[in-house]
């Protein structure tokens, strides 16, 4: 392996840059705008630890001589099928145990005090088996068992290694480990006798556990096991929130479909620069959630520039890909590792203190992730949310017809617009695999001084408002990406907004200054080159050509308006809010023939879109007669930037507590 790193290093010659998005636009404030402490800080819990397991382990001693509770094995053959017998046999012999005796084993930290707390276990992805995971998230357990929560990660690593279609393996294991604590909290003799609270379950997950946790939820509602309905299950937990760390989608797919849930809380969060997942693959599961009963359910998909897979596990660190091919990765645009797993600590803490403890006061930091800007480290940080009174007016999921909108009676219309096109979000990596989620891209062109600027709008009947219940506490949503486009560009461009390598003039804004000059200079060469053509041509042509362009750099920006059915009409710049994100470029490697090798994208880029929110009380303090109740229609006007583009989706109507417009 190292031979051929190292040839491919040799047949590298062009290092590329880094090509990071300024997060100056679009990082959060140094400040914070939830009214709760901060959730990385510990709490008033001494911590104890404890670990639990078969008391045999032949590789660890922890789980042979240091087990304060004794556990039993369990048969996981139904769930293991297809690998290779002599790779099976030979993990075997390592391990001293098979699938049929596979033993729960776990390692605990627990607050100090007579509970009961909140349960909350961690289950690691594929690493080498002979590396043990489960340490890894030891600043989680210290943390959250110090804020009043028992935290147990989960030893998986005998499903590590070669095993492929193992993943509803390891969502079963980690029921069975809830049966084991279930014993724990009934047994006098255990030091966690009646200190468990089971109504109150979290599974938390990585990678591979990251989907294990989802299949977990998922077999925790069946009686049956849907590829072999012999297989009987019986499990019932009360499993309040999910939390996935940069998880795969897909590996397991139940009777071939995604993993369906219903009614619970899920946060996922993705890191943009992660090379071992190498998109947002958590997006899918997100997207498949649905919320059919009224109560407090929400979820959040949290993308975080700069990030990468393995730094939210410190026995993984930062070599994504393995030590040898770790050597080309660009690690410069990583985040510091303690800095990734402040980012974790802060959004899985207050997550669990908001789905498990009701503590509200930490739901607008997922409403938008720059409201916890000052226990953030500095970087981009794009957030989509719903919850259970979220009610959507269009998600370009239910037909073909690009005038109608989710909810019977809702059209929509555009004018004088130069792109108009629903279609579906594809991932990044090789084949594009699909988000299993659509949108609306839009563009504009240029316009004379007469005419009016183009726009999209979204248009209800009063049948669908009284099912909105719109009023003082209402707020309309929607999720957004995109980037300024020179009018060349789009008239040439059908697909998403970034479409191609290099930046043109008017799209430089989002980048770095030192890369905006090499652009602008690359520009202002062709438009010298462009003046000087024929005769007459002068060098204060190609001057005034060249400051042109460097001018024409803009943030995109546009006008929100909503009309009243009396004909009272309100708006906010979108920049009021929070400026428009581009597509958050990405390197993962030095060189550009590695990154094309084993990159895994076919573009630089992953198609993320990001919540915005405006408070219709909002919009009635600073309009005179505008009333909540008789909102009937939204426009999106592209009046503020000459030409552009943008991805729209989940428009629609939310109950929610917003504090009032601000500027970031």
């Amino acid at each position: 392996m190292r031979r051929s790193v190292f040839a491919v290093l040799a047949a590298t010659a062009c290092f590329q840059p880094s090509r990071l998005v300024d997060p100056s636009l679009f990082a959060p404030p140094a400040a914070v705008g939830v009214d709760a402490p901060d959730p990385s800080q510990p709490g008033a819990f001494a911590v104890r630890r404890l670990y639990y397991g078969s008391g045999t382990d032949k590789r660890r001693v922890v789980y042979r001589d240091s087990v304060t509770m004794r556990t039993s094995v369990v048969n996981a053959t139904p769930f293991i099928r297809g690998a290779d017998p002599k790779l099976l046999k030979a993990r075997w012999k390592y391990w001293g145990f098979d699938a049929k005796r596979l033993p729960l084993n776990g390692r605990v930290w627990y607050p100090e005090g007579p509970g009961p707390f909140p349960l909350v276990l961690i289950v690691h992805g594929n690493h080498d088996m002979t590396q043990y995971s489960d340490p890894g998230y030891a600043y989680l357990g210290e943390l959250l068992a110090s804020r009043g929560y028992i935290l147990a990660s989960v030893d998986e690593n005998f499903l590590n290694g070669n095993l492929r279609a193992e993943n509803d393996a390891r969502g079963w294991m980690l029921l069975q480990h809830l049966v084991a604590w279930r014993g724990f909290n009934a047994d006098s003799a255990s030091p966690l006798y009646h200190k468990v609270d089971l109504s109150g379950i979290a599974l938390m997950g990585h990678s591979r556990g990251g989907e294990a946790v989802a299949v977990a939820a998922a077999f925790n509602a069946l009686s049956r096991y849907p590829d072999d309905a012999r297989v009987t299950f019986d499990f019932h937990f009360a499993i309040r929130t999910l939390v996935a760390i940069a998880p795969v989608d897909g590996q397991y797919r139940p009777a071939d479909q995604g993993t369906p849930l219903t009614d619970i809380n899920y946060l996922v969060l993705h890191g943009a620069h992660d090379s071992d997942v190498s998109t947002f693959m958590g997006q899918r599961q997100f997207q498949r959630i649905r919320f059919t009963q009224p109560g407090p359910w929400r979820k959040s998909a949290i993308y975080i520039y700069r990030a990468n897979h393995g730094q939210f596990n410190t026995v993984w660190g930062s070599s994504d890909v393995g030590k040898e091919l770790g050597l080309l990765l660009q690690k410069k645009n990583l985040l510091r590792g303690d800095e990734q797993r402040q980012a974790g600590k802060v959004f899985i803490s207050a997550f669990l203190d908001l789905t498990l403890r009701d503590r509200e006061a930490y739901a607008p930091l997922f409403h938008d992730a720059r409201q916890g800007g000052a226990w953030l480290p500095r970087t981009i940080y794009l957030t989509r949310y719903e919850d259970a009174s979220t009610q959507r007016l269009a998600t370009y999921e239910e037909d073909v017809d690009v005038t109608t909108g989710t909810l019977p009676g809702v059209r929509i219309e555009g004018k004088g617009l130069a792109a108009w096109r629903e279609l579906g979000l594809t991932m990044r990596s090789r084949g594009n695999g699909p988000y299993e989620n659509h949108a609306v891209r839009v563009g504009w062109a240029a316009r004379t001084k007469d005419e009016p600027p183009a726009r999209y709008e979204v248009r209800w009947t009063d049948s669908v408002a009284a099912q909105l219940s719109l009023g003082a506490n209402s707020a309309l949503v929607f999720e957004a990406e995109g980037e300024a486009e020179t009018p060349k560009a789009l008239a040439a461009s059908d697909t998403a907004p970034g479409k191609g390598a290099m930046p043109t003039p008017s799209r430089l804004a989002w980048l770095p200054s030192w890369l905006r000059r090499s652009a602008r200079d690359t520009t202002a060469k062709a438009s010298r080159a462009d003046s000087t053509k024929g005769a007459g041509a002068d060098s204060a042509k190609a001057k005034a050509k060249s400051k042109a362009a460097k001018d024409s750099v803009v943030a995109l920006d546009f006008h929100i308006e909503l009309e009243t059915s009396d004909g009272v009409k309100a708006s906010v710049v979108l920049s009021q809010l929070s400026p428009l994100p581009p597509p958050l470029t990405i390197r993962l490697y030095k060189w550009a023939r590695a990154e094309r090798s084993f990159g895994g994208g076919s573009r630089d880029y992953d198609q993320v879109l990001t919540r915005y929110a405006i408070p219709l009380a909002s919009l009635a303090k600073s309009t005179p007669g505008f009333d909540a109740a008789k909102v009937r229609a939204v426009r999106f006007i592209f009046d503020r930037s000459p030409v552009g583009a943008v991805l729209l989706d989940g428009i629609g109507i939310e109950r929610v507590n917003e504090p009032a417009l601000r500027a970031p």
